[in-house]
């Protein structure tokens, strides 16, 4: 059996769903289609809830209102008149009278869960409503009903793994699953989520917990590409990458995949395709456990980040400082993407501010303490990286003029890292793409 992803923008519009149709029935293989919401729901349904909490549900009605305009025209594209149609509209009508019963209660965080789940538990009911039409035997297969996090919010793979076989043996005459990707339920039996991007981390935790042949993920780009096409003209698919340069790109900035997704397919050694809907016989990139390849291969860029100097000539060297450093962070659960330490000073990265003037107020009894915001981590990747002689030359031969803030070398044997000024990632792409790619 095989898993089939496809996001927001593949079935943003009726036309892209006929097409995902087309995909998942161009072979007989037994397969578990994971849907995301349509494009631009989530963001409409992050607004509604922002309003609610605000107190402004007049701003909230109107926003519901536009959303359930948009989903009637939908239905009436997407399908012929008759019993799928009907069903159709009766099931954008039940949810958003769901959506218009929130504003008469009270509003809380469960609530805001239960009205970022529309998204996905739509496009699956619409889209399954399309293939009853086009006479597909399938079922709709309840993310709600096997997809949990345990109370720290990471997925509960093992029991995912018994309810969703359950869930299949119960129903092994079938040969095509739809479910939602992105939902689940928490420790709390709530309604809850992955998280952004997290439809990707559903194929890849439903891809392990049943040990999947392949889980392809379907997007609107031609598989991984060894820069940021939408910043540097001069790109090129990568044909194959191992799941550690994989799973580097993805953490350090490369959109096509959410970073969560790589570690469940790679512990249970499932290869992952990134391929395009809109291209769907490209070859795209597959990324299984090793590759041949050497050098760097590409590269990817983080935004937001904050870079944090803790400058101290008197605690540096004390005995368990940069455990106590590292503690504060713990405390607000803030990872750390970098750290680079010198004789005096301990500088590291991080990608929210939700804590952070908590977390300056505790560091700076160990020294004086410099924050820098508004940098981007430009990551650079490859197979053995580490070994591959010449490449930090070239590297920083491509970079001059470009103010570096840090760098992060030998962390990893796939990855050479730098922080630079937002203002200087273009800029710093481009460079970068000639400099070792040649492009």
């Amino acid at each position: 059996m095989k898993i089939m992803k496809f996001g927001g923008t593949s079935v943003g519009k009726p036309e892209r769903m006929h097409q995902v149709k087309d995909l998942i029935t161009r072979d007989n293989d037994p397969k578990i289609v994971v849907l995301s919401a349509l494009s631009g729901t989530t963001n409409t349904l992050v607004s509604i809830g922002e309003a609610c909490a605000q107190g402004e549900k007049g701003r909230a009605k109107e926003v519901i209102d536009q959303l359930e305009k948009h989903y009637h025209a939908f239905v009436a594209e997407l399908l012929k008149p008759g019993p799928a149609l009907d069903k159709a509209k009766h099931i954008v009508s039940e949810h958003f009278e769901f959506l218009n019963i929130i504003l008469k209660i009270s509003f809380n965080e469960a609530l805001n869960k239960d009205i970022l789940a529309q998204g996905e538990l739509l496009s699956t009911k619409l889209f399954s409503c399309y293939l009853e039409q086009e006479g597909v035997l399938h079922k709709l297969l309840p993310a709600l009903e096997f997809m949990s996090i345990d109370s720290y919010d990471e997925p509960q793979v093992a029991a995912i793994k018994i309810r969703l076989s359950m869930l299949l043996e119960e129903n092994k005459h079938i040969p095509l699953f739809v479910t939602q990707g992105y939902i689940c339920r928490n420790a709390r039996g709530e309604i809850d989520n992955l998280k952004r991007g997290g439809s990707d981390y559903t194929a890849s935790l439903v891809a392990a917990a049943i040990q999947a042949s392949v889980c392809e993920i379907w997007t609107d780009i031609d598989g991984m590409h060894n820069n940021d096409p939408r910043i540097v003209d001069k790109t090129v698919p990568i044909d194959v990458l191992s799941f550690d340069e994989a799973a580097e790109l993805a953490y350090f900035g490369a959109k096509i995949l959410h970073p969560a997704s790589i570690w469940p397919a790679q512990h249970y050694n499932v290869p992952v395709k990134l391929l395009n809907t809109m291209q769907p016989d490209a070859r795209g990139t597959i990324i299984q456990e090793t590759t041949t390849a050497s050098g760097p291969r590409a590269v990817a860029a983080k935004d937001g980040i904050i870079a944090i100097k803790i400058k101290s000539s008197r605690m540096l060297l004390a005995y368990g400082f940069l455990r106590k450093i590292f503690e504060v962070f713990e405390k607000y659960r803030t990872p750390i993407d970098m750290v680079t330490t010198s004789e005096v000073a301990v500088s590291l990265t991080i990608d929210s501010k939700e804590h952070l003037s908590d977390i300056i107020k505790e560091l700076e009894p160990f020294g004086t303490v410099e924050v820098d915001e508004n940098q981007t981590i430009i990551s650079v990747v490859g197979n053995e990286l580490a070994e591959e002689s010449g490449t930090l030359t070239r590297l920083f031969d491509a970079l001059t003029g470009v103010p570096v803030r840090m760098v992060s070398f030998g962390g990893s044997p796939h990855n050479v890292s730098l922080v630079v000024p937002a203002e200087h990632k273009k800029k710093t792409l481009q460079l970068l793409n000639k400099g070792l790619f040649g492009l």
